[in-house]
């Protein structure tokens, strides 16, 4: 429905009488893949072949959760060593508001680095002659291969390739990680750690929380409080008395030359 029409619609008379049904598909719109620990130290420690810029890139996405915009647009003026605080401008993130997070040691230690004799307006990742970072695609597809977080893979046959070219004349293409996994990955590691939800959402800009629970983020301690829960409750049942069946009692039986036999008997 255009937008006239929808003006019309709502008009007092309306000035149309019946708008058409449009069916919508469902859209399985569920984020998947993440970067586990052990993962992310593995690409931590190839990155240094790439520079600076890579290990510092990795460092911030992975604890906060940032969007790729978001840090290749970060400028020097933005992180503030003395307050220890990153700020991310009004208009410069995907829902047009601006954040602020306090640095971790290891992002202050690297990005302390990184901004080391730059001017306030330089761009905070930049390449060797402050080249700043534009598109990176090409070094985090070798990192992950190297890390063991990806793959060269044929187009053609689909097997694990390592060089450029297939036996069977097929091209490679990269199977793994992308840069967006880590913004998932921030997410589960604050809930595993025990951040508040408002807390995630406002540290990586997730506006809603219907947006937030796209990601199918639970946390291992809630679901060990779950767990924890339920083996209660059934120990707490299993060791009651009165979940226990009991023996059921049979009417006592008296026969008439009783004392107490309710029966009398008469001559």
């Amino acid at each position: 429905m255009s937008r006239q029409s929808y003006k019309e619609k709502r008009s007092t008379p309306p000035k149309v009488y019946s708008v058409p049904y449009i069916q919508m598909f469902k859209e399985n719109n569920a984020r998947q893949g993440f970067v586990e620990q052990d993962e992310f130290a593995r690409m931590a420690a190839e990155a240094h072949l790439d520079g600076l810029w890579m290990r510092a890139l990795l460092e911030v996405a992975y604890t906060y959760g940032w969007r790729r915009g978001e840090m290749l647009g970060l400028q020097v003026r933005q992180v503030d060593l003395y307050a220890r605080t990153i700020r991310l401008d009004p208009g410069t993130t995907k829902n047009g508001e601006g954040r602020e997070v306090m640095m971790t040691p290891e992002v202050e230690e690297l990005l302390r680095a990184a901004v080391a004799k730059k001017k306030p307006n330089d761009s905070v990742f930049t390449r060797e002659g402050d080249e700043p970072i534009k598109d990176f695609r090409g070094a985090w597809r070798n990192l992950c291969v190297r890390a063991g977080t990806g793959r060269w893979e044929c187009r053609k046959c689909g097997v694990t390739l390592t060089g450029t070219k297939c036996e069977c004349s097929g091209v490679r293409k990269y199977v793994g990680l992308i840069p967006h996994d880590f913004r998932r990955s921030a997410a589960k590691a604050a809930r595993r750690a025990g951040v508040p939800e408002s807390v995630i959402m406002a540290m990586g800009g997730w506006k809603t929380p219907s947006m937030f629970r796209r990601y199918a983020i639970v946390s291992s301690a809630d679901q060990r409080a779950a767990v924890e829960l339920i083996v209660r409750e059934r120990t707490e049942k299993t060791l009651s008395p009165r979940s226990a069946p009991q023996p059921r009692s049979r009417p006592l039986r008296r026969k008439a030359g009783d004392a107490n036999c309710p029966i009398s008997h008469s001559k």
